[in-house]
């Protein structure tokens, strides 16, 4: 999980689609992007940042 000593490691991270900011969602274990529309997958920690494994984000999601 990420915990508040890797806020700099988010700070770095980019989408690697639209090389935009991402925030975290911490009940989901989610890295967001809004700019792609996208939500990457946090797994035992590692952010997977691959377009094919993250999930497209609703329109109610990005409210």
């Amino acid at each position: 999980m990420i915990n508040v000593m890797d806020s700099k490691l988010l700070e770095l991270l980019v989408c690697p689609v639209t090389k935009g900011p991402l925030t975290f969602d911490r009940e989901r274990q989610e890295l967001i992007s809004r700019s792609a529309r996208l939500a990457y997958p946090v797994r035992d920690g590692i952010p997977v940042m691959l377009e094919n494994e993250a999930r497209p984000l609703t329109d109610e999601e990005l409210e």
